[in-house]
């Protein structure tokens, strides 16, 4: 009988295998690719009562030595055999791709794709951190207490433990918690139900570089225990749908992360321009195959909309189910073949509407929805909507999906509603000083750069720095013979 991967629980680094265990399904069989040991709530709530003796092991390593491991392990990531569960299962980086693609539905060069970005994570560690302090000097969190630019600070955190209830849609996602460890922050990690193989390839790595084991727990769970871990845990980063995420948006201990919503909007000055950004607005719509709430799903312009519309939609029909293996894939499967009926069938009962046109349907020549080789796709579409009021101008979708709306540019401000990432197209000084003080957008992209691409120096959705610390009012006198 063929040996698969037994997926176990860590508390605080150690292993725990539990009695119950359940299948996780290659996608389109009933065969098992791993089996995933379940940890419940009792257990749960029984060892957040001990983080603290976690976050003790991580104050007692310098912060710069944190950051080596941290940059080491990106090695250890992307090219690195490592264990899953403990040493009987070594996973190569050709295994890892191969055992997410059988349980997510992403093609093997989306996976490569996103394993080169996490290593860049890794490795761009410095770069983040200086973002995200804004050039503390890591030893102030080394002592508790120093000066930046001349001036004392000190800075005390707000919990022992980064609670992350993590998705199953994007590798990449999982990365946004992996600066709280140079931040001496350990993480407990909730895995999605079909993509625990990249939140634990993450940790094997930073413990191979040296990162010490106890900064880690995983706790694949139910929904009592998905509860217990929000509920009960200082500091919380959550990925949901918005149905979910809206349910924690007052908590200050949960950072929310839902849809995107991001854009592309165009200014009077550039729109006449348009075709020269052409591959920008395609790049942004469809990398990552729309998965990433950096992707864009709204293009909002003055006019040209129809050609707009018209011109993406050509392009994005080019992208076409293929197999898992082929190098030219870009569009991933869905897992759950429910989640690709359900946003089907969002997407049409929005075009039923009326004042809306799905401009791709004349070019794919086949329904939305597909099913091949055993997966459900849904293949790109670009709706060309005749309001911003209509239902599916600001929708987000996991498959890549944009609306396309003439909405004047003197009004796109007020009419956008929450983004994460806006591209603003244009060069016009007073546009340009209106959208730095636009509260809706919480990262601006003045000019021509996809909305998909990130800078490290850049936080992304948050600082993470912020949220785990806290700065206090500091006089060192009574210290001054130390």
């Amino acid at each position: 009988m063929l040996k698969i991967p037994s997926i176990p629980v860590l508390r605080s680094g150690e292993v725990y295998r539990s009695l119950e265990q359940q299948p996780i399904n290659a996608i389109g069989t009933d065969q098992p690719a791993a089996l995933m040991s379940m940890a419940n709530s009792g257990l749960v709530k029984r060892d957040l009562n001990f983080v603290g003796k976690s976050r003790d092991v991580l104050k007692s390593i310098p912060a710069h030595d944190l950051m080596q491991m941290c940059v080491d392990a990106g090695d250890h990531f992307l090219k690195g055999t490592l264990p899953v569960g403990e040493q009987e299962y070594p996973q190569s980086p050709d295994d890892y791709v191969k055992s997410l693609s059988a349980t997510s539905g992403l093609p093997h060069a989306l996976i490569r794709m996103n394993m080169n970005k996490l290593y860049e994570i890794f490795t761009e560690m410095p770069t983040i951190i200086r973002g995200l302090t804004r050039g503390l000097d890591l030893a102030v969190l080394d002592k508790g207490y120093g000066e930046q630019h001349g001036v004392p600070v000190s800075y005390s955190a707000n919990t022992d433990a980064l609670a992350v209830v993590l998705p199953s849609n994007s590798p990449a996602v999982t990365a946004l918690w992996m600066p709280s460890l140079v931040m001496k922050i350990p993480v407990l990690l909730k895995p999605g139900r079909e993509e625990p193989w990249t939140p634990w390839r993450i940790m094997q790595s930073f413990i191979k570089a040296g990162m010490p084991k106890e900064a880690f727990s995983f706790y694949p769970t139910d929904h009592d225990g998905s509860g217990a871990i929000v509920r009960r845990s200082g500091r919380v980063m959550m990925f949901g749908d918005d149905s979910t995420v809206s349910q924690h948006a007052l908590d200050p201990r949960v950072e929310v992360h839902g849809s995107g919503k991001s854009k592309i909007i165009f200014g009077e000055d550039c729109i006449d321009d348009w075709e020269k950004y052409l591959d920008i607005m395609v790049e942004s719509v469809s990398a990552n195959s729309g998965r990433s709430c950096i992707n864009a799903s709204a293009i909002l312009v003055p006019r040209h909309a129809d050609a707009i519309a018209e011109a993406i939609a050509k392009r994005l029909t080019e992208i076409k189910p293929l197999p898992f293996e082929d190098a030219n894939a870009k569009l991933s499967g869905f897992a759950n073949p429910k989640f690709a009926e359900y946003i089907n069938g969002a997407v049409d009962a929005g075009l039923a509407e009326g004042g809306a046109r799905d401009i791709n349907e004349p070019h794919r020549g086949r329904e939305r929805h597909e099913i091949f080789q055993n997966m459900h796709y849904l293949h790109p579409t670009i709706i060309r909507c005749e309001s911003w009021e209509h239902s599916l101008a600001n929708r987000e979708f996991l498959f890549p999906f944009a609306s396309v709306t003439e909405v004047a540019q003197a009004d796109m401000l007020d009419s956008i509603g929450s983004s994460l990432v806006v591209t603003a197209i244009t060069q016009d000084p007073v546009w340009v000083e209106e959208l730095l003080e636009c509260p809706h957008i919480e990262r601006l992209n003045l000019g021509a750069w996809p909305t998909n691409r990130v800078k490290w120096d850049q936080p992304h959705e948050g600082n993470l720095f912020e949220f785990l610390y806290k700065r206090r009012s500091i006089h060192i006198a009574a210290l001054a013979h130390v």
